[in-house]
């Protein structure tokens, strides 16, 4: 069973520094790890793989991250492209910090130098595009570990780069495999819930996106009239909460867990602040979607529901459910439906 309140604190002291952290992928969020491991006392490998090369000299040259507001404090240890073994050297937590579409990639590219780690972790939040498998199967699949451990829940990467307070979902394959991956940088700030329901965690991850993005078109739409639509941004925040959870139950997570913060929590966050409620906003203004998206990520920004979307959809249809919020999204994004198609599912 999954284990709900908030777990404790990591170790002090002399244990503290018992575990070898090192994050593979120097994108927004693997640096803010890395940056809260590092305030907890460990030494923290951060290696930039082949894609992060801007970031890497950002950080190089300047000391912080582009997408982030602090420097990088003592004991992150950057490593460039060309330096994995020596980012790897004795790891023994390995967290893989690449978006959903990259996983299998970069699990080909570091293999060999994480064969030692006892604990894998991921912090993708989204389905590999060409097969849709979850992404912990991808790891799984191609790297030599007893089991990855899945992160969900609301956690916005220039918060937790500031050191502001966050509460999270790790779940591996038991309690005990989420709870050694993750005590060693549990705290305070970084509040931990330990779980075994790796698939509702990572399902709760894709329709939370969706969800962020109906929101976010809420959002635009409010801005062409100048008006706030809060009554219908939480007639639409219900809805999405409530088809969140019948698709996760549907794949086979618990409910609980759509329930609580790998779902609703981080649709709250998502759908305030994140990168898919922004690209929504601007489609719902009137922006075509690939101009909207090709954008953004221009900007490096991903946006990892737009593929989500797609995956929603087709999971619905292979389960047979009913999930209409979704579907109108798919709809605006994928068939030219007018943004104002999301409001017909108040009814």
């Amino acid at each position: 069973m999954s284990e709900t309140p908030p777990v404790g604190m990591a170790p002090q002291g002399d244990a503290l520094r018992t575990s070898r952290v090192a994050v593979f992928g120097a994108g927004a969020m693997g640096t803010a790890i890395a940056m809260h491991a590092a305030r907890r006392g460990h030494r923290v490998s951060l290696w930039a793989n082949p894609h992060d090369r801007t970031a890497f000299e950002a950080m190089k040259d300047e000391g912080r991250h582009p997408s982030l507001p602090e420097h990088l404090p003592d004991g992150v240890v950057l490593f460039g492209p060309d330096e994995l073994d020596a980012a790897a050297a004795g790891v023994e937590i390995a967290i893989m910090a690449a978006h959903s579409d990259a996983a299998r990639s970069l699990a080909r590219m570091v293999g060999d130098a994480v064969a030692g780690a006892r604990s894998l972790v991921s912090v993708a939040k989204g389905l590999e595009n060409e097969t849709g498998r979850r992404i912990s199967e991808v790891y799984a699949e191609e790297l030599p570990v007893r089991s990855v451990v899945a992160v969900g829940g609301p956690c916005l990467a220039p918060e937790l780069a500031q050191g502001a307070p966050s509460a999270v979902v790790w779940a591996g394959k038991t309690v005990e495999a989420a709870r050694e991956a993750g005590s060693p940088i549990a705290d305070s700030h970084y509040q931990i819930q330990f779980s075994d329901d790796v698939v509702g965690v990572e399902y709760s991850a894709v329709a939370k996106n969706v969800g962020a993005i109906g929101l976010g078109l809420l959002d635009g739409l409010g801005k062409l009239r100048a008006l706030p639509m809060q009554n219908a941004r939480a007639a639409l925040f219900t809805r999405a909460a409530t088809e969140l959870a019948v698709l996760v139950a549907a794949l086979g997570g618990r409910e609980e867990t759509a329930l609580g913060l790998a779902g609703v929590g981080d649709l709250v966050v998502t759908g305030q602040g994140g990168r898919n409620r922004l690209f929504g906003e601007l489609v719902g203004e009137g922006g075509d979607p690939l101009e909207v998206v090709a954008s953004m990520r221009a900007q490096g920004l991903t946006v990892e529901g737009i593929d989500s979307a797609r995956h929603v959809h087709r999971l619905a249809g292979e389960t047979g459910l009913d999930l209409p919020y979704h579907l109108a999204v798919y709809r605006v994004l994928f068939e030219g439906k007018d943004p104002h198609h999301v409001l017909e599912v108040l009814c």
